[in-house]
Protein backbone atom coordinates (compact mmCIF):
# COMPACT_ATOMS: atom_id res chain seq x y z
CA UNK A 1 0.00 0.00 0.00
CA UNK A 2 2.92 2.13 0.89
CA UNK A 3 4.39 1.32 -2.56
CA UNK A 4 1.18 2.80 -4.24
CA UNK A 5 1.45 5.83 -2.62
CA UNK A 6 4.90 6.70 -3.21
CA UNK A 7 4.18 6.02 -6.90
CA UNK A 8 1.51 8.41 -6.86
CA UNK A 9 3.48 10.94 -5.30
CA UNK A 10 6.26 10.59 -8.33
CA UNK A 11 3.37 10.62 -10.99
CA UNK A 12 2.15 13.72 -9.23
CA UNK A 13 5.73 15.17 -8.94
CA UNK A 14 6.65 14.56 -12.65
CA UNK A 15 3.33 16.23 -13.62
CA UNK A 16 4.23 19.25 -11.27
CA UNK A 17 7.57 19.91 -13.09
CA UNK A 18 6.31 19.18 -16.53
CA UNK A 19 3.74 22.04 -15.86
CA UNK A 20 6.63 24.19 -14.63
CA UNK A 21 8.69 23.18 -17.95
CA UNK A 22 5.56 23.74 -19.75
CA UNK A 23 5.08 27.57 -18.51
CA UNK A 24 8.74 28.18 -18.83
CA UNK A 25 9.82 26.74 -22.22
CA UNK A 26 6.59 27.34 -23.94
CA UNK A 27 6.02 30.83 -25.76
CA UNK A 28 2.76 29.90 -27.28
CA UNK A 29 -0.27 30.28 -25.29
CA UNK A 30 -2.57 27.17 -27.20
CA UNK A 31 0.43 25.05 -27.52
CA UNK A 32 0.80 25.04 -23.74
CA UNK A 33 -2.74 24.62 -23.12
CA UNK A 34 -2.84 21.50 -25.05
CA UNK A 35 0.48 20.64 -23.68
CA UNK A 36 -0.84 20.97 -19.99
CA UNK A 37 -4.04 18.90 -20.83
CA UNK A 38 -1.66 16.22 -22.78
CA UNK A 39 0.05 15.74 -19.20
CA UNK A 40 -2.97 15.75 -17.06
CA UNK A 41 -4.30 12.66 -19.42
CA UNK A 42 -1.04 10.76 -19.23
CA UNK A 43 -0.84 11.19 -15.59
CA UNK A 44 -4.48 10.61 -14.80
CA UNK A 45 -3.79 6.89 -17.01
CA UNK A 46 -1.00 6.42 -15.01
CA UNK A 47 -2.74 6.97 -11.26
CA UNK A 48 -5.65 4.85 -12.91
CA UNK A 49 -3.33 2.26 -14.60
CA UNK A 50 -1.75 1.74 -10.65
CA UNK A 51 -5.60 1.88 -8.66
CA UNK A 52 -6.96 -0.58 -10.74
CA UNK A 53 -5.80 -3.75 -9.64
CA UNK A 54 -6.76 -2.74 -6.31
CA UNK A 55 -9.92 -2.23 -7.06
CA UNK A 56 -10.60 -5.48 -8.44
CA UNK A 57 -10.02 -5.19 -12.47
CA UNK A 58 -7.06 -6.63 -14.23
CA UNK A 59 -4.17 -4.86 -15.07
CA UNK A 60 -2.71 -5.53 -18.71
CA UNK A 61 0.18 -3.63 -18.99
Amino acid sequence: MISLVIGILIIVVVGAILFWVIDKFCADARLAYLLKILVVLVCLGAIISRLLPILGYPSYF
